[in-house]
């Protein structure tokens, strides 16, 4: 029989949803020069292929329906001026958690479950946390939440068989498989995946700095005028 964490939150998200303020969270911190994010710069964000778990392959119509239903939940707002609507996170004020909690909310949105250890690292171009027992910390508060302010918003996972350590997930979706298999991002050795993120965003970065010098300019993204 498959085993399931029986706690949610008041405030459930889609996985959709999850992946779009995820992402502008992530985007927010990692290349803040390209931030608030067009729906073609978000739509890049969800699907890439490496710190993602699972790895999406959203359609804009999906990202635009989750940005129409997460201003609804006061998760993410629309920012105006310019020809391009552009989004931004309203997270840590909407789910009224503070930012420690919201970064490791976050990355377990974007990266699925991971030990103490492992979200310290990957926190890294978020917000750098003293060491794990302050991970530790900020989980068991989001874990014993209260009922007033809407309940658990993670679990941590029973030890898989072998596992040194602990995994936690996210609660902000539903109940939990908590014996799902270790898979994803986490997987990657920490030097090869640091090296992936910092590319990816440097990537990001420069598409976006590409797609607004071609429409100031008028021109394809493409460079095919026609």
């Amino acid at each position: 029989m498959t085993e399931t964490t029986t706690a949610s939150p008041t405030l459930l998200l889609t996985p959709v949803e999850a992946r779009v303020v995820a992402t502008l969270m992530e985007k927010a911190r990692t290349v803040p020069d390209s931030y608030p994010l067009s729906i073609n710069a978000l739509l890049l964000g969800c699907n890439q292929k490496t710190s993602r778990e699972p790895v999406m392959d959203l359609s804009e119509a999906d990202v635009t329906q989750a940005l129409e239903d997460l201003r609804e939940k006061n998760l993410v707002r629309e920012v105006s001026g310019g020809r391009v609507p552009r989004f931004e996170h309203n997270f840590q004020r909407g789910a009224g958690v503070f930012e420690q909690a919201a970064v490791l909310l976050g990355l377990l949105m974007l990266r699925g479950p991971q030990t103490t250890a492992e979200l310290r690292l990957n926190a890294e171009r978020w917000y750098r946390f003293a060491d794990t027992s302050s991970v530790e910390g900020f989980l068991e508060e989001l874990q014993e939440r209260s009922p007033e302010k809407g309940g658990a918003l993670v679990v941590k996972l029973p030890k898989a068989p072998g596992a040194r350590e602990a995994r936690w997930a996210h609660l902000l979706c539903g109940a939990v498989d908590a014996t799902a298999p270790c898979t994803g991002a986490s997987d990657a050795p920490a030097g090869t995946q640091a090296r992936l993120d910092a590319l990816e965003a440097e990537v990001a970065q420069l598409r976006a700095t590409v797609a607004r010098l071609c429409q100031e300019l008028g021109v394809s993204p493409l460079g095919h005028n026609e």
